[in-house]
């Protein structure tokens, strides 16, 4: 009897680890496998592939909008002074057939104040250099004289070309004569 017991014992037990077993490969197959190393690398390669595409083509994109920028830059200034342009057309037609000097005199003063108002809303701002203490880094001296006065010694005693900032940043040096 003990026989019987121990074969009907080993059979529950067999029975069981069969059930177990079963039990493990159904759950295996129900759970998503894990995704091996090579489909990592390709998943991260296609990842890596598409974000450098991107860029390039910001890159791309970039350079030519800079382009772009770069060749347009000058087209609303020279929009701004097209009517100047004509004025001095017209003027130039009146010189010819006119005698009246004052009337050419005042013709060019209001086109030079027109270009001056448009360069001034442009940003340019002209230096005020006479009389002014030399500074190299406005100033470019074209040669040294004696000074007329004592005051004017190291200063600014004339301006062969005047100075320009640009939004306050130096665009042409004025070309100066200082008194020694």
């Amino acid at each position: 009897m003990a026989k019987q017991e121990d074969k009907i014992q080993e059979e529950i037990t067999q029975e069981e680890m069969d059930a177990q077993a079963t039990e493990q490969v159904e759950g295996q197959e129900e759970t998503p496998q894990e995704p091996t190393w090579e489909e990592k690398y390709n998943e991260l390669n296609d990842k890596y592939l598409r974000l450098y595409s991107d860029f390039d083509n910001f890159r791309k994109r970039n350079i030519k909008e800079k382009a772009d920028l770069i060749s347009n830059a000058g087209a609303g200034v020279i929009k701004d002074l097209l009517p100047i342009l004509d004025d001095f057309e017209r003027a130039i037609k009146s010189n010819a057939t006119t005698e009246d000097v004052n009337g050419l005199k005042e013709g060019f003063e209001l086109i030079a104040n027109k270009m001056n108002n448009i360069l001034s809303s442009k940003g340019l701002k002209m230096m005020e250099s006479k009389e002014t203490a030399f500074d190299a880094d406005l100033h470019e001296a074209i040669t040294n004289i004696p000074a007329p006065t004592e005051e004017l010694k190291g200063k600014v005693v004339d301006v062969i070309e005047n100075g320009y900032y640009l939004n306050d940043k130096v665009l042409r040096y004025a070309k100066v004569v200082v008194g020694q």
